[in-house]
């Protein structure tokens, strides 16, 4: 059985380094937390949710799942990202994203109830086109996955907004 768990940066960054194929860990973060195994008393992943990385996003309403990683134990990412939307959603944020490869399924995303909402157009410089970005991230298409949290000044989401749509492209 899985409990989520606050951690440090410093505490989830360690499972990064660990476990993630093709990211590093992070400078900074709003908040992280853990999947922890009480069966075998250990932690099985962990998330770290941060600012939206793109510019032009609202970092005031917006929070950005940057790292996500598990050690294979099964459900525990649809845990953590269901885990994070509704910890982002009583911190009072109108939107959860996060990218993830366009090799990647979702379905972990999908399980959390996260809808595909773009698809980039391709991959290349335009991810580290800025002095001192980092070069050391993927560069490959990858998928933007959203959920709606709170509705801007108080408003409820109709079902309309909730509904599939085609994704666009970014």
């Amino acid at each position: 059985m899985l409990k989520i768990v606050p951690l440090e940066l410093s505490e989830a960054n360690a499972l990064v380094k660990r476990w993630h194929r093709h990211h590093q860990p992070v400078i900074g973060h709003r908040f992280s937390i853990g999947a922890y195994d009480i069966a075998v008393f250990q932690l099985v992943g962990a998330a770290i949710i941060g600012r939206p990385v793109a510019r032009r996003v609202d970092w005031r309403t917006t929070v950005e799942i940057t790292r996500l990683v598990t050690d294979g134990t099964k459900n525990a990412c649809s845990i953590l990202y269901a885990a994070a939307a509704r910890i982002a959603r009583e911190m009072g944020y109108e939107k959860i994203q996060t990218y993830i490869l366009d090799s990647e399924s979702g379905v972990s995303l999908r399980a959390a109830a996260y809808q595909l909402e773009a698809i980039s157009a391709g991959g290349g410089n335009g991810w580290h086109s800025r002095p001192g970005r980092r070069d050391d991230q993927p560069i490959n298409i990858k998928q933007r996955w959203s959920k709606q949290l709170n509705a801007p000044s108080g408003r409820q989401i109709t079902e309309d907004e909730k509904v599939d749509r085609q994704p666009e492209l970014f």
